[in-house]
């Protein structure tokens, strides 16, 4: 990996993130969050996190705040920030100004009819349509008349020969003709800066070294460059990261499912398995595919960036979070499951403990709200189908279940004195297990499929078990 000449090898990391806040944080930008934070704590340089909110007719304090929920969940936190770009315009009409002294950036008065006249010009003559100059300083050129009912627009001088080139990190060198570009506008005619100019003098003024951003910014980035140039400002490193594909090898929307980052908490989804995930869409460390944040940010570079569309897996995000379910503390999980089984009706009172049931459940459960769910059968009466009833509570079955509820008087209650007592009745009885756990799950839990039955009846307690098996008996 090269840096550009203009970066010293000892010049301390210093990235940012720059959502524009016009809807939620997806998983694209969480994505590039997360890289650039990374790369930053790799370094141990610094994140900056920054809102590019100069769309007024798009921001909303709503988007801002999604934003910030987003990174927060995630627990990606920055270090300078947040920076808000309608809290900078002194600053950009200042760098604005300088450049139209220097001859950098000029006025031009040319209406947006008039731009696309030239344009279909262009177009009818089989070029590239753009605007054509017609108000760039050149020396022996003149101007036409200023038009004494029309505010300017700023537009930027670009180069009008030579090439533009960088070193991307992610997509190898790239070159752009300066004769592919026009004169960027860099202020509107009410003195609002445009959203590149913005971008430039931020990365100037934060010194940012390193920008990692979704390739959808590939042709915005040698207009950048010439700015940058042209402020004789330090160039960063550009790092352009491809976008993430749905499971059909489309663009990732709504249709493929949660896009936005704050759906997946509430579909039960742990940050750290949201982490873990988005780290490999992209990315890889040989074939490691668990791994913890810490060992990302001591893993983590750039050269390992892949340059082809990540496809998003949600079997695959599934099982990490899975993973890391079965990792998590059961009195983490218990407050994540309790509003959802309070909002279900769960009665805990004479329940048996959330704690201890979820280190029953939490094997199979691949979210916190499947976890919930299937916890939900210790804290609700139980409602078995009298057809499943009819079918499975014989009067072959009826012998042996009375034992069992005459010996669970007696027995001591624990799944390791269960376990032996079920298997004795079963012998007794000359039956096989599913012949007796099946009424008996009926009967107690008000389903056919539950884990290991003697550790579900130890859950439950002597008590509440004796009571409905007695309802049957």
């Amino acid at each position: 990996m090269t840096a550009p000449a203009s970066i010293s090898a000892s010049t301390p990391v210093r990235t940012r993130f720059a959502p524009s806040p016009t809807g939620y944080l997806h998983l694209g930008g969480a994505r590039t969050a997360l890289f650039s934070w990374a790369y930053a704590r790799h370094f141990g340089g610094t994140f900056i996190l920054r809102i590019e909110d100069t769309d007024l007719e798009r921001s909303t304090p709503e988007a801002v705040q999604a934003i910030v929920d987003g990174m927060q969940w995630l627990g990606l936190n920055h270090d300078e920030g947040p920076f808000y770009q309608m809290q900078r315009m002194e600053r950009y009409r200042e760098v604005i100004a300088k450049m139209l002294a220097d001859g950098t950036a000029y006025h031009c008065y040319s209406s947006p009819e008039e731009v696309e006249a030239m344009r279909e010009r262009m177009r009818a003559a089989g070029d590239k349509p753009r605007y054509d100059g017609t108000w760039r300083p050149e020396p022996g050129k003149t101007l036409p008349p200023v038009p004494a009912d029309r505010k300017p627009v700023v537009r930027f001088k670009n180069p009008l020969d030579g090439d533009v080139s960088w070193d991307d990190v992610v997509k190898g060198t790239i070159t752009i003709s300066n004769r592919e570009m026009d004169d960027l506008i860099i202020a509107r005619p009410d003195g609002t800066p445009t959203y590149n100019f913005c971008v430039v003098v931020d990365d100037w003024d934060m010194q940012i070294t390193h920008v990692i951003r979704g390739d959808d910014h590939v042709n915005n980035t040698p207009r950048q460059i010439n700015i940058l140039k042209a402020l004789g400002a330090a160039l960063p490193l550009y790092g352009h990261v491809p976008m993430i594909l749905g499971a059909d090898g489309e663009k990732l929307s709504k249709r493929h499912g949660a896009v936005s980052v704050m759906d997946y908490p509430a579909q039960g989804y742990l940050p750290e398995a949201m982490l873990n995930y988005l780290a490999r869409l992209g990315w890889s460390h040989g074939d490691d595919e668990i791994f913890s944040m810490e060992q990302f940010c001591a893993w983590f570079d750039l050269d390992h960036l892949s340059k082809s569309p990540a496809q998003f897996n949600p079997e695959k995000l599934a099982w990490i979070n899975n993973h890391y379910i079965k990792l998590a503390d059961n009195a983490r999980l218990e407050a994540l499951m309790r509003p959802l089984m309070e909002r279900d009706g769960a009665v805990f009172a004479n329940a048996p403990d959330v704690q201890k049931v979820c280190g029953l459940l939490k094997e199979r459960a691949n979210t916190v709200n499947e976890l919930a769910a299937a916890a939900m059968l210790f804290y609700r009466q139980p409602q078995p189908d009298a057809a499943l009833l009819t079918q499975h509570f014989t009067d072959a079955i009826k012998p042996a279940l009375a034992e069992f509820a005459e010996r669970c008087a007696t027995v001591e209650w624990n799944k390791e004195s269960l376990s032996p007592m079920i298997k004795e009745v079963l012998a007794n009885h000359k039956l096989k297990m599913p012949q007796f756990a099946m009424p008996l799950r009926l009967m107690v839990t008000g389903q056919l499929q539950t884990p290991a039955i003697d550790a579900v009846l130890e859950l439950f307690g002597r008590d509440v078990v004796l009571q409905r098996l007695q309802k049957y008996l």
